[in-house]
């Protein structure tokens, strides 16, 4: 398995990473009369189930073009340095992300996002050499 389908699954791992941690913290918020319900008074999540909910919206920002760039790699069997640094450095910014979100973190926090965001781009120019 190549370096980018390798971090590839592991940002499907971190994707439901994300979900539970935002989705049992937001349970523990509101407990489970109304996780199991209909949901219609539409209450939102506070604190670190609110950070944790955003992380996971984030997350879900970058993952489609993480996925179809690694992909594009795959298919047209382009792989290299770059991209392979670049897939590194996507997952470890997105791995780094999550608890500098849910622990309020503001200036690491937006480094591991620009880190991710660096790494997504590397992989995206390796599509082109």
């Amino acid at each position: 398995m190549s370096i980018e389908m390798g971090t590839l699954y592991a940002a499907m791992v971190l994707a439901l990473v994300h979900l539970t941690a935002a989705s049992f913290t937001f349970k523990a918020q509101v407990g489970n009369q109304y996780s199991v319900g209909a949901r219609d008074e539409g209450l939102s999540p506070t604190g670190v189930a609110g950070r944790l909910d955003r992380a996971q919206r984030n997350f879900l920002e970058t993952f489609p073009v993480f996925v179809a760039a690694v992909l594009m790699i795959h298919l047209l069997d382009r792989g290299g340095t770059v991209s392979s640094i670049g897939a590194v450095l996507y997952i470890a910014g997105r791995i780094l992300f999550l608890p500098l979100y849910a622990w309020g973190v503001p200036w690491l926090r937006t480094f591991s996002w620009n880190l991710a965001t660096l790494g997504l781009a590397l992989v995206m120019v390796q599509i082109l050499l």
